[in-house]
């Protein structure tokens, strides 16, 4: 099991699938989850609710390592628009920036 320093958070968002995607019979919803580093911004690792391994490994690969604080999340979706053409990239892009959402309403909560 992975371990994470007591500097970072996580948090995810849903969004719904289209209809036409195989997945969506199985789940009505995509769940992108991000591990971010609090004081750097850092995304260290990121989890996916999509069915293949192949897919969650690709988007993991597009998604560790950007910086949200001094990158934002437009560039992060512009990358994935970029290189993640599946069903499911609306939903993912949009489940991206509730992600975003969530952890910069936390940040402004906690004075961070």
């Amino acid at each position: 099991m992975r371990t994470y320093s007591d500097d970072t958070v996580y948090f995810i968002s849903y969004a719904k699938l289209p209809g036409e995607m195989p997945a969506a019979n199985l789940h009505k919803v995509v769940g992108v989850g991000l591990i971010i580093h609090k004081d750097t911004g850092i995304i260290e690792d990121s989890s996916c609710t999509l069915i293949t391994e192949e897919a969650r490994s690709f988007l993991k690969q597009v998604l560790v390592g950007h910086n949200l604080h001094t990158e934002g999340i437009d560039a992060l979706i512009e990358k994935v628009k970029y290189r993640f053409h599946g069903l499911s990239q609306k939903a993912i892009c949009v489940a991206l920036k509730a992600t975003y959402d969530r952890y910069m309403t936390w940040r402004n909560e906690m004075n961070i």
